[in-house]
């Protein structure tokens, strides 16, 4: 008995990595202004103004780059996550449910390109 295996074809393959490899250009991109937002000297010309005013703008300078710093952390694990995808793509386990091994459908992968996981078994984990 000859077990089929079950995977995208490598033109398919080709189609996804192009997807990812954009995805990761433009997270990059978005990366680098999220650190560059919380990392400058944040001296936004109140140098003049009121004390008042210069202790609120600090404190909301302070909330607006912890979320930044947040934002920066969920924008390197993407990062990550659509390099792994690269990984099995090149390994051909691309799109290959990690809980089924049915495959995961195009349209899922289009917009989730690092998903590991089918819709059906995204279900069963609710």
């Amino acid at each position: 008995m000859i077990e089929k295996t079950v995977r995208y074809s490598d033109a398919d393959l080709k189609k996804f990595k192009q997807i990812i490899e954009d995805k990761i250009a433009r997270a990059k991109e978005d990366l680098a202004m999220l650190k560059s937002s919380y990392m400058n000297d944040g001296n936004n010309g109140t140098d003049d103004t009121s004390p008042t005013f210069k202790a609120f703008e600090e404190g909301s300078e302070t909330m607006s780059k912890e979320a930044n710093v947040q934002l920066a952390i969920r924008q390197e694990k993407f990062i990550r996550d659509l390099n792994n995808a690269l990984l099995r793509i090149e390994n051909k386990t691309y799109g290959v449910c990690r809980v089924t091994g049915k495959l995961i459908q195009k349209e899922r992968l289009k917009l989730v390109p690092h998903a590991t996981l089918s819709i059906e078994a995204k279900n069963r984990q609710k």
